[in-house]
């Protein structure tokens, strides 16, 4: 089973409509390890609508999160900002500088976040939490939190170990600069707190707006309950023994509610770079990544990861090995007896599948548009155009009349990766013109003598995939040479290397008379 199906297995024991939440702080650009905590959360929601639960996917903003600090990109024109809620700030402009325009901080943030989930298929309902806070719906468990605040106060030390003062109150107003820097609470009487700022000045917040708003450990708990939420995955930093998720249980349930079903995932880190991490400047974008991964392979990358397990994501040669896994799911059948045990394989391998589609419940070879990732990277390389690479699949009989959508999308990121930093230079593919030293280094005499073999045989050859392959392994075993050393040799005539892709269909979409001449003249 699937580690989303048994999640929607386990969630339909509470009996209670599912409310499948993620979140997201929007103070900076977001990196790729942001979409193990959705795509894990999309993938439980899906599993319970194919197990027929009720289920609905909330993905919640933290807009109503102060800005915490002048971060690198931004001026020193927002140290002024510093404590006040994301919603209410203004847009940074290209130089770092406040805008004057309409789009706070927090939409400049996520708008373009919003773009990349649709792209991978995720279609979340939109919780603004400033808009909750504003509308009053937080009012209740703000006053329940106040009253009941040495009891949660007791819970966040005895759980957390943090020690908390006397007079730790769990609200935290807006002063007259709208900023939640340094107001300190001197009482409460329903509905309004009151505050001192450093400078004297007081006021009184009404807890029915956005005049304040709570600390994050109570803020979370309190939203299980507003929201009603049954799931919700957490990080490792969040969910750790003492973390924000096991003390938000206890106070949940101060605050008259059930927790939800705790869930914790590990970080995605980049290959050799540790966890993502925006502060630390180790990320790669959701759209810088959308713009290289097909979003299948996107989705695949956490499908087939279990929750608990790190995810190392490398957008240079482990694409293809990820690619090859997924094509490999989608043409492979099972023979013989199967055991119980190699039931529970095949039903993982094809939970992952089935959570890997962009439009959920749709057929996963439609995905690859007939066309290999390997294959459709060697044709990007070698042909200048794209109507030639669509001739050549017609030719090859991968393509029938017009390419479909998925097929375009796919070559424009292919093109993509191949032109960017992140494409794996030993997979580049660059055709020699004429025999270098480096063949002559690396290839013995008999791989020469095959090779010359080769070519005269080519020469009255069908030129296509299966008509070349039968001619390397006749020429291989008339030359009594080991496969793999004909390849070899092959490679360093056409590539200057030892390897590259499969021989066959390379020749093949190479002049026959270049071809032939290049390899005569070993």
């Amino acid at each position: 089973m699937h580690w989303a199906d048994f999640r929607a297995q386990r969630l339909s024991e509470r009996k209670v409509p599912q409310v499948i939440v993620s979140g997201i702080t929007p103070s900076g650009e977001f990196h790729i390890g942001h979409l193990r905590e959705i795509l894990t959360a999309e993938m439980i929601h899906r599993a319970c609508l194919d197990a027929g639960l009720d289920s609905r996917y909330v993905f919640i903003v933290d807009s109503m999160d102060p800005l915490r600090r002048v971060y690198d990109f931004l001026s020193p024109e927002y140290e002024k900002y510093i404590g006040v809620p994301l919603a209410y700030i203004p847009a940074p402009n290209a130089d770092g500088t406040p805008s004057t325009g309409s789009v706070s901080y927090a939409e400049y943030f996520l708008n373009p976040f919003l773009e990349s989930l649709r792209e991978i298929g995720v279609f979340p309902e939109i919780e603004m939490n400033h808009e909750a806070y504003e509308d009053g719906r937080f009012s209740e468990k703000i006053d329940q939190a106040i009253c009941n605040r040495q009891e949660i106060r007791e819970i966040i030390m005895t759980v957390s170990g943090r020690e908390l003062p006397e007079d730790w109150f769990p609200y935290s107003p807006r002063g007259p600069n709208g900023s939640m820097d340094g107001v300190r609470v001197t009482d409460y009487e329903y509905p309004f707190v009151s505050w001192e700022d450093e400078n004297g000045v007081t006021g009184a917040a009404d807890i029915r707006k956005a005049d304040g708003k709570m600390p994050w450990r109570i803020d979370w708990a309190a939203r299980w309950i507003i929201h009603q939420v049954t799931c919700e995955p957490a990080g490792k930093d969040h969910g750790a023994a003492g973390g924000s998720f096991d003390t938000g249980i206890p106070i949940c349930e101060v605050l008259g509610g059930t927790p939800p079903e705790k869930i914790v995932y590990e970080w995605i880190q980049l290959k050799g770079m540790g966890p993502m991490s925006s502060s630390s400047g180790v990320t790669i974008g959701p759209m810088e990544a959308l713009s290289l991964v097909p979003p299948e392979i996107l989705r695949y990358v956490i499908a087939r990861s279990k929750i608990g397990r790190h995810i190392e994501f490398d957008t240079g040669s482990a694409l293809f090995e990820m690619a090859d896994e997924y094509e490999r799911l989608l043409s492979r059948t099972e023979t013989g007896e199967i055991t119980k045990r190699m039931q529970t394989r095949i039903d993982t391998r094809k939970g992952a599948l089935r959570l890997s589609q962009v439009v959920r419940n749709s057929d996963p070879s439609d995905s690859i548009a007939g066309v290999s990732f390997r294959h459709l990277s060697m044709l990007a390389q070698i042909k200048s155009s794209d109507e030639e690479i669509w001739e050549s699949l017609r030719n090859s009989g991968h393509l029938s009349g017009n390419p479909c959508d998925s097929l375009v999308v796919r070559l424009n990121k292919m093109r993509n990766w191949i032109g960017g930093s992140h494409f794996p230079e030993d997979a580049r593919i660059i055709i020699q013109t004429a025999i270098g030293d480096d063949f002559r280094e690396n290839t013995s005499e008999e791989q020469k003598i095959f090779l010359r073999r080769l070519s005269k045989s080519l020469e009255d050859c069908e030129w296509d995939q299966d008509s070349i392959r039968e001619k390397i392994r006749e020429c291989t075993r008339i030359c009594e040479l080991v496969p793999r050393d004909g390849f070899s040799a092959l490679y360093w005539a056409l590539l200057g290397r030892s390897h590259g892709p499969r021989a066959s269909a390379l020749i093949s979409e190479m002049d026959k008379r270049v071809l032939i001449d290049l390899l005569s003249g070993v």
